[in-house]
């Protein structure tokens, strides 16, 4: 409601004047060291404090004596801090199409921030310290899910493309973006042999591509999945140094092997002897499933065909009723 009197000047001229004083040296009187490169930048303790109740506990009420301390931010990406900024000092922000992928990046805004802050303040014990990082991880967290969530869905939603799909499903997961997720599903379904060779898709989490790998709507036939998920798997095993089948095992379930036709289903058996990647018992669950022809077993998820399912001889099979 307008408040009678009240008389607003141009919030073009405002915002603009306000943009002139991002990472600007002039009046500022709080430093930031970000991102691996160790950028500095140059913000303003009082428009950071109002705007941003993390700010504001992380900044303290008042500055300390003498010339204060940068504050350390090292596993924040440059670009994404900056972006936060403009947007607290304008309510606006120009964002690039691969700033998606860049905030997506292993949790890198939010999560791993505590571990980087060298100010925290030294009157706290120990244990203050622990609840007080604790509680700024928490609005850390808050501020940036609010952050994505208000301003770049409707443009990433725009320039989404097979390159990006993947990463911007890794943030939509990873922050709970419930319309982004479900959009680049959507896209991902209909361009699924493009998005399974990208790099985004060998970096998806395990309960992102866990939400790909249930989905009905894949154009891909399963063995090309088969393949996607190994390739995904060696990845995480190289990063993690962990056996490839523990890494595969949070999303082998949902692969479709009784789709596959009998001379496949062999090469895949011994292939698997060689590089384990799926659990035995679910090659022979497949293999039930080839014999029995029908019943119980030919109705489950795991034949059910996908939209990209090259026909074989053996699916006529696995429409046929109950009897």
């Amino acid at each position: 409601m307008e408040t009678p009197g009240l008389v607003h000047g141009g919030a073009e001229r405002f915002s603009k004047a306000l943009r002139s004083l991002v990472n600007n040296r002039l009046y500022s009187d709080v430093r930031f060291v970000v991102g691996q490169e160790r950028q500095e930048v140059f913000a303003h303790r009082c428009l950071l404090a109002c705007r941003c109740n993390f700010f504001q506990r992380l900044l303290g009420p008042e500055p300390g004596p003498g010339v204060p301390s940068p504050v350390v931010l090292s596993t924040i990406p440059a670009e994404a801090f900056l972006a936060v900024l403009e947007f607290l000092y304008t309510n606006s922000v120009k964002l690039h199409r691969h700033s998606v992928g860049l905030w997506g990046r292993p949790l890198s805004f939010p999560l791993p921030l505590m571990g980087s802050f060298h100010t925290l303040p030294h009157t706290h014990s120990v244990p203050e310290r622990n609840m007080y990082q604790h509680r700024e991880k928490y609005l850390t967290v808050t501020t940036y899910i609010h952050f994505c969530s208000q301003l770049c869905l409707g443009f990433v939603v725009k320039v989404l493309d097979v390159e990006l799909v993947c990463e911007a499903l890794q943030v939509a997961v990873t922050f709970g973006l419930g319309p982004l997720q479900e959009r680049c599903i959507a896209f991902i379904e209909a361009h699924s042999q493009e998005a399974l060779r990208t790099r985004g898709f060998l970096e998806l989490s395990a309960p992102a591509l866990l939400l790909l790998l249930r989905s009905d709507k894949l154009c891909v036939d399963e063995a090309d999945l088969v393949l996607a998920a190994r390739s995904w798997a060696r990845v995480g095993a190289a990063v993690l140094e962990r056996p490839v089948a523990e890494v595969a095992a949070p999303v082998v379930r949902e692969l479709r092997l009784a789709l596959l036709a009998p001379a496949e289903l062999s090469a895949l058996e011994e292939q698997n002897r060689r590089e384990p990647l799926i659990p035995v018992e679910q090659i022979v669950e497949a293999w039930k499933c080839h014999a029995l022809r029908r019943g119980d077993t030919a109705r489950g998820a795991s034949c059910r065909r996908r939209r990209g399912t090259l026909p074989r001889e053996h699916h006529r099979f696995l429409d046929l009723p109950l009897k």
